[in-house]
């Protein structure tokens, strides 16, 4: 179940040449079935790479895994 207040994911397919936005809820949801569904199942729609590396910049800065140690 998802509300207009749920944020949004851009999920990119190269292959497609598509954009989209899908509440976060249902990003997993919305990868999968659109690479079950046209890619036979192959891994090519993902959550877009820019986003993925922004969201691991912020995971590891709150681990505590940029501070300098020296």
């Amino acid at each position: 179940m998802t509300s207009d207040d749920d944020p949004t994911v851009p999920i990119v397919c190269p292959d497609c040449e598509t954009t989209t936005r899908v509440p976060l809820t249902a990003v997993a949801d919305a990868v999968a079935s659109h690479n079950e569904n046209v890619h036979d199942g192959e891994e090519v729609a993902a959550v877009d790479p820019a986003v993925v590396d922004r969201l691991a910049d912020l995971v590891a800065e709150d681990m505590g895994l940029l501070d300098d140690t020296e």
